[in-house]
């Protein structure tokens, strides 16, 4: 399988609080959440349904799949749908589709079809691309992003940028993190300003001489 992630930015690279401001999105003084609530046109929404729809499988990580349970779970399907029917289809795929968690402190995980990883992470979703499929998703989960990029794991990211500079929260990119080239895949914007980025990772950068 193919390891895609799919991760909304604002254009300082933060990720935390895209959606409603939980207790882990305001944690450490942060004040600024749901910046990208209502902000994507339905071209957009369209493009992010079409990408859950061809997942073969998810992979989460311990945060994200928390929030991910709680409302697009078999319990909260038909509320979402209800309050949000454009996202029915990514329900429907949450649900149907196998969900890998990376954790070493659940046991025993409330989401129907979830597989805990709990041992070295990297050798798990080696054994996990090593499979026939199409696409292993990672939505959000901005720390495992991170330690898949840093293992070289990570086949194709779409960035979902978000014209607006927040100025505090977690960024997707840390600054002591691997220095990573991209080729530029696809590059669209939608009619609210929101651009879509999709890139490969491509080795390590090049850098001028030195002098």
């Amino acid at each position: 399988m193919k390891l895609t992630t799919m991760t909304q930015v604002t254009v300082d690279g933060v990720m935390q609080g895209n959606g409603h401001a939980t207790e882990e999105e305001i944690k450490n003084g942060f004040e600024r959440g749901g910046w990208a609530m209502g902000v994507f046109d339905d071209e957009t929404f369209r493009f992010i349904s079409q990408t859950y729809e061809r997942a073969d499988a998810f992979l989460f990580g311990r945060r994200t799949y928390d929030i991910f349970a709680s409302y697009w779970g078999e319990k909260e399907r038909a509320r979402a749908a209800a309050a949000d029917p454009g996202g029915n289809q990514i329900a429907a795929a949450l649900n149907a589709r196998p969900k890998y968690l990376a954790s070493t402190t659940v046991t025993d995980p409330q989401w129907a079809g979830t597989t805990v990883l709990s041992g070295d992470l990297a050798t798990a979703v080696r054994e996990l691309k090593a499979r026939p499929g199409g696409e292993l998703q990672v939505h959000g989960s901005g720390a495992l992003v991170r330690a898949l990029l840093a293992h070289g794991l990570v086949d194709e990211m779409t960035l979902l940028v978000v014209p607006v500079v927040l100025g505090q929260g977690a960024r997707l990119f840390p600054a002591d993190g691997p220095d990573i080239a991209l080729e530029l895949v696809d590059l669209r914007a939608d009619s609210r300003g929101v651009a879509i980025q999709v890139y490969r990772p491509a080795g390590r950068p090049t850098y001028a001489p030195a002098g």
